[in-house]
């Protein structure tokens, strides 16, 4: 259980230190990851390649765990997500370019670790939320008074 809850937590501190070869390193070569979107991934390259269009995106990202659940093998993390879109952002639907907006939103992870790497991430956030403070959402209709 104490090594699922390190490896979790060494997998969110190489995100927030965006240093992208420390987590490669704490994925398995087989990895399973699911996100918003559609997204489904399998292999360290391609997980990598993912959490490297957020950075890209988003470089001063930055991950807080508020609660964090372990049981086994299992850990779930509910965190809020925050950065700046300075950057394009390769989403499911296309590139985003900048829009220069700070994001903050909640999001949860549910990752399986053994044998000292992740092997099955799904990540949930809300998609309408993020592209809502991207100011990529049309202004809501208000009702006229008279």
């Amino acid at each position: 259980m104490a090594e699922a809850r390190d490896i979790a937590a060494r997998s969110l501190q190489a995100f927030n230190a965006h240093d992208e070869s420390a987590a490669r390193a704490l994925n398995a070569s087989n990895i399973r990851f699911q996100a918003p979107g559609g997204v489904r991934l399998e292999g360290r390259d391609a997980v990598a390649s993912y959490n490297e269009a957020w950075l890209n995106g988003f470089p001063d990202a930055w991950m807080t765990v508020e609660n964090e659940l372990v049981s086994g093998p299992w850990v779930v993390q509910e965190c809020i997500f925050e950065g700046t879109h300075t950057g394009p952002f390769e989403g499911p639907a296309g590139a985003i370019p900048a829009t220069g907006r700070k994001v903050a939103g909640k999001c949860v992870q549910i990752g399986r670790y053994e044998n000292g790497l992740a092997t099955d991430v799904r990540l949930y956030y809300d998609q309408m939320e993020l592209i809502t403070q991207l100011g990529l959402m049309p202004e809501p209709a208000t009702a006229a008074t008279s």
